[in-house]
């Protein structure tokens, strides 16, 4: 009989293994959210504040209604697009979506070769 009651003594102390079990998945998931949607996020956060900060007069914008301009003026909080000629418009900074080539100034497609 003692022999079985040695057998039974050893091993890791119940505590610690079970304490660490049921944080090992939580801890897999949270880094996999970190990892796929989390830090995706911030980068594109901060391409769009550098974006946003590179902004200036002469640009041609995309706002997120729709709106296609090029910006004639240019505060901290807002800008003035000028969608059409002399039709003026003031918008959000934050609005602006993109900034986009200047379809005026583009190529008409591939040349011919």
């Amino acid at each position: 009989m003692a022999s079985v009651a040695f057998a039974q003594q050893g091993g890791v102390p119940a505590g610690i293994g079970s304490l660490l079990g049921p944080l090992v998945p939580i801890l897999l998931l949270f880094l996999i959210f970190y990892v796929l949607l989390i830090r995706p996020q911030q980068k594109k956060m901060r391409e769009l504040q550098a974006m946003l900060q590179g902004l200036k007069r002469d640009d041609v914008v995309l706002t997120n209604g729709g709106l296609l301009g090029k910006i004639i003026g240019l505060t901290d909080q807002y800008v003035t697009l000028e969608i059409a000629e002399k039709v003026r418009v003031k918008v959000a900074r934050n609005a602006i979506a993109r900034v986009v080539e200047d379809p005026s100034k583009g190529s008409q497609g591939p040349s011919p070769s």
